[in-house]
């Protein structure tokens, strides 16, 4: 069975990107028991708390991070320079992660067989 990376580098509501890689995590793990996910640059702000995206007119998906853990999918990865530079702490953050290095993260990329960035 091959890995799967997803990535999320892009902040949340700003475009779609948040929402397609939700829904492609969804549907892989269907396939797919082997995957893993990241949250890297301003990727870690897709898992904040407390999010009002309907004040901005977008649709709330950020709840949807919520069912990885219904899905079995317990590797989720945040980059812990990404969060210290933003000042995020984990007690911010929506769902359970793992917070690691740079370093560990791409050392975790390159067992991937795929990766896709969102």
């Amino acid at each position: 069975m091959n890995r799967l990376g997803f990535v999320f580098q892009s902040a949340p509501h700003s475009t779609s990107k948040g929402r397609e890689g939700l829904d492609a995590i969804l549907a892989a793990s269907a396939y797919s028991e082997d995957i893993q996910i990241f949250f890297i640059g301003d990727g870690v702000l897709q898992l904040l708390k407390n999010q009002e995206p309907e004040k901005i007119l977008s649709r709330d998906y950020i709840s949807g991070f919520k069912m990885l853990e219904l899905y079995d999918l317990e590797e989720i990865f945040v980059c812990q320079n990404a969060m210290n530079n933003r000042g995020i702490k984990e007690e911010y953050l929506l769902i359970d992660v793992d917070s690691i290095s740079n370093k560990d993260i791409n050392e975790k990329l390159s067992q991937c067989d795929q990766v896709m960035v969102f």
